[in-house]
């Protein structure tokens, strides 16, 4: 396979002007997206640009101590990131979600470095933080979408909650149908996805990968596992951060409490 072609500082600039084509029908249509647009390239240059200066002495420094505090940061930002987008309380959700991020990320991202991939070192910086990174950024898309529906949907149909629960059903059978509901609304795209993958569309790693020199039969590979260790990581995310969420979601004669902010 061929080396990684760069991208030079003034390929990058001249990139960059495609952005003028999105920013033109926002503007044109009144949609109100332009600064919004705006900011949030700005941040995305600065952002990456500084993950990117972190990142070299990451990988220069390869130390497990270091690399765990890397991913510690990107739990927090990721705890911070579900709690802001669901208007959920602090107190009920913060724990929850770090302890069900933090142990999925470990479990799925350790047993693909260390059984799937067999990795001698499996703390290393060039395979931990990467793999690390995309399970932590799916966990959070699906998180969020899943927690928004599970206690909109619970807050919203109490009476059907209070139903069930008054007919006999325990706690986890009368909120069974909410959680039923969020896993569908927060994994169906994910799994369409999966369904088309290679057909209708070429994803990013394997793009990423093909581009970097990588052989397309590696880049498969590759990108098949990534599909599966995510959708793994953000569903059990999600069950743990529900079972946790549950002592202070409910009281102890399974009342609803108050969860979102007011």
């Amino acid at each position: 396979m061929g080396t990684t072609i760069d991208i030079s500082y003034w390929g990058l600039g001249i990139g960059m002007l495609l952005l003028l084509i999105p920013l033109y029908f926002f503007h044109r249509f009144k949609t109100g997206l332009v600064k919004a647009t705006i900011v949030g390239a700005i941040r995305m240059v600065v952002q990456l640009f500084l993950i990117g200066i972190y990142l070299k002495y990451l990988f220069l420094w390869d130390n497990p101590w270091i690399n765990f505090l890397w991913v510690f940061i990107m739990v927090f930002v990721a705890t911070e990131t579900a709690l802001s987008r669901t208007r959920l309380k602090r107190n009920i959700l913060m724990i929850p979600i770090v302890v069900g991020f933090l142990a999925s990320a470990i479990l799925v991202g350790l047993y693909f470095l260390g059984v799937v991939l067999q990795l001698d070192n499996i703390f290393g910086a060039q395979y931990m933080i990467p793999i690390f990174g995309i399970l932590m950024g799916n966990m959070l898309s699906s998180n969020v979408v899943a927690l928004n529906t599970f206690y909109t949907n619970l807050m919203r149909e109490q009476q059907l909650y209070y139903y069930l629960l008054g007919n006999g059903a325990t706690r986890h059978e009368a909120t069974a149908p909410f959680v039923r509901e969020a896993i569908i609304k927060a994994f169906s795209p994910a799994i369409a996805n999966m369904a088309v993958m290679g057909l209708v569309a070429l994803p990013g790693t394997m793009i990423g990968q093909i581009l970097g020199g990588s052989s397309p039969n590696v880049a498969i590979k590759y990108q098949m596992m990534i599909i599966v260790i995510t959708v793994t990581a953000s569903i059990l995310s999600l069950m743990i951060t529900l079972w946790m969420a549950a002592r202070k979601t409910f009281d102890s004669y399974g009342c609803i409490r108050q969860v979102f902010k007011e």
